[in-house]
């Protein structure tokens, strides 16, 4: 097995997603609430994306984190989409629910992402991110210019590069892939010397199949780990109407819908809160470094952060295993 290499110091953090106005409409002042209530409850790792609100994330993340002392806290963004405002901008294609006057412009070259750290830092009003992810380079990507597969020397010859040599000058710590699938993460681990990735959409207890079987044993091979997002599939395993991302998200597989049924059906046996477990269970693995959730909601972010101490007791894993919910070498919480 590879040395480990960095992993974040903070195993929970807040991401940006929601505070994006992804699903909804969020006021600056929902935003500062939830910022204010997870640092007062000890949360030091934010995540962001350019891609969240097309801007609108970094610069509520930001107008917080400035008035924090800058080494007390972990700060994760993303390159691959540049922005550009205009008064014709498309913002409304991709967020009905921003005021963002920018239009997303994908580029995975080494410009693009000096570029790209260049912007996010102003909008941030910061002066260093911490985690780099390459963002979205990725099969489910419908709104990528070309197929996945055709950009992606593009980022091998231009992306990958630059910010190993960020990383190796220590203008940032790490860097890695942030995206839904498993393809890129893997063809990542093969060609390039990367530390941590964003594993969204693909490790909970609905879906986590593919990460135990294949990626999982790679990423231990190379040394790397993982941010662990979407533990919840976007909300899903939480109540709302919707699984995990993109413009047909409302649409739930009956597949997912029966395993829910059955994961409820089991928490109420044992009397366990199914968040909890969802939350514990996308953290247990040695691999997983950090778990983020994403939400404008100050009593959200404070009931999932104190559900990583709810108890849960080994009776509840045991009957989901045998019920065939949980991979056989999926790991379960302590």
């Amino acid at each position: 097995m590879a040395s480990a290499r960095y992993r974040p110091p903070h195993d929970f953090g807040l991401g940006g997603v929601a505070i994006g106005n992804e699903f909804q409409f969020a006021t600056d002042e929902q935003a500062e609430a939830t910022l204010s209530a997870a640092w007062d409850a000890g949360v030091r790792y934010f995540d962001v994306s350019p891609w969240y609100g097309l801007g609108l994330a970094e610069r509520r993340f930001g107008r917080f984190l400035a008035r924090k002392p800058r080494e007390e806290f972990v700060l994760s963004s993303k390159v691959g989409k540049l922005l550009r405002a205009a008064r014709d901008n498309r913002s409304k294609d991709y967020f009905p629910f921003t005021n963002s006057p920018n239009t997303p412009h994908f580029d995975y070259s080494a410009d693009g992402v000096l570029r790209s750290i260049e912007d996010s830092l102003q909008r941030l009003g910061l002066d260093r991110l911490d985690i780099v992810f390459v963002h979205d380079l990725s099969p489910d990507n419908a709104f990528l210019p070309d197929d996945w597969e055709t950009l992606w020397p593009i980022a091998e010859q231009g992306a990958f590069p630059a910010l190993t040599r960020l990383r190796d000058e220590g203008v940032i710590d790490a860097w890695g892939m942030g995206v839904n699938c498993p393809q890129p993460i893997l063809r990542c681990l093969e060609v390039a010397d990367s530390d941590v990735h964003l594993l969204a959409s693909q490790y909970s207890l609905v879906d986590h199949a593919t990460a135990v079987e294949s990626v999982f044993p790679t990423a231990r091979e190379k040394g790397v780990s993982f941010v662990v997002g979407s533990a919840l599939n976007a909300g899903f395993l939480g109540g709302e109407p919707r699984y995990n991302y993109g413009p047909d998200n409302s649409l739930i597989p009956d597949d997912k819908r029966e395993r829910l049924a059955t994961l409820r059906a089991v928490a109420g046996r044992h009397g366990v809160d199914l968040v909890a477990a969802a939350l514990q269970f996308s953290l247990a693995p040695d691999v997983a470094s950090a778990l983020i959730v994403g939400t404008a909601s100050p009593d959200h972010i404070l009931a999932d952060h104190a559900a990583l101490h709810a108890k849960i007791p080994p009776a509840f894993w045991e009957e989901l295993r045998a019920a065939d919910i949980l991979h056989p070498d999926a790991a379960i919480p302590n």
